[in-house]
């Protein structure tokens, strides 16, 4: 099953407009709550790095709206260029967050259902990516799984492909790159049934 992970990229990219249409009317959307809490984290107007940014809407329109500047990462060029075409003040990159390599920091990073389209073994190496972009006393929010192992869903009639590793894997990873978890929630039921992660990097 971990080959469909990598078909996830093709099919956001084939199904770009699709997705921006489920998704552009919601001017509040209903991960608010959570991104109010992960953005109370950082110093206000900071930069955030959002991971899977998509077409810019609706999250990181949210925080765009609340005055953080926004780098946007996504393997879809047609959403970036979405995403670019409705910010063009704010920066929007082609790219495989596996292989990121900004070469800078950020107060905040976010991978809000990106992050989880990976193989588990993709998001053991993706850790070190984690640390290498938040800045010291910065803070990490990501939606994921509740147990190791990989499911299927399906997006315009095609396979969706979802991995996980376990709570106890997640929490050592994440002590293991210099995080400390300031909020979990698994499977909440006032965001969509999302499991949810907020940790802050300790780096000195």
């Amino acid at each position: 099953m971990t080959a469909e992970s990598e078909r996830i990229r093709d099919l956001y990219e084939r199904h770009a407009h699709a997705w921006d249409r489920a998704r552009a009317h919601e001017h509040l959307p209903v991960e608010a709550p959570w991104l109010d809490r992960f953005l109370s984290h950082v110093r206000p107007g900071g930069a955030v790095l959002d991971l899977g940014c998509g077409s810019g809407v609706p999250l990181a329109r949210y925080m765009i709206e609340k005055g953080f500047k926004v780098t946007g990462v996504d393997s879809s060029p047609t959403l970036v260029a979405l995403g670019r075409s409705r910010f063009p003040e704010h920066e929007w990159i082609v790219a495989d967050m596996r292989n990121l390599a900004l070469g800078r920091r950020f107060a905040g990073v976010l991978a809000w259902d990106s992050f989880f389209h990976l193989s588990p073994e993709d998001q053991q190496l993706m850790f070190p990516i984690f640390g290498e972009h938040t800045a010291a006393g910065g803070v990490l929010m990501y939606t994921s799984g509740t147990q190791h192992g990989e499911v299927l869903g399906t997006f315009q009639g095609e396979p969706l492909y979802h991995g996980s590793l376990d709570e106890a894997e997640y929490r050592a990873l994440l002590r293991d790159h210099g995080f400390e978890i300031l909020h979990y929630v698994a499977d909440d039921p006032d965001c969509g049934n999302h499991t949810i992660w907020i940790a802050r990097h300790g780096r000195a």
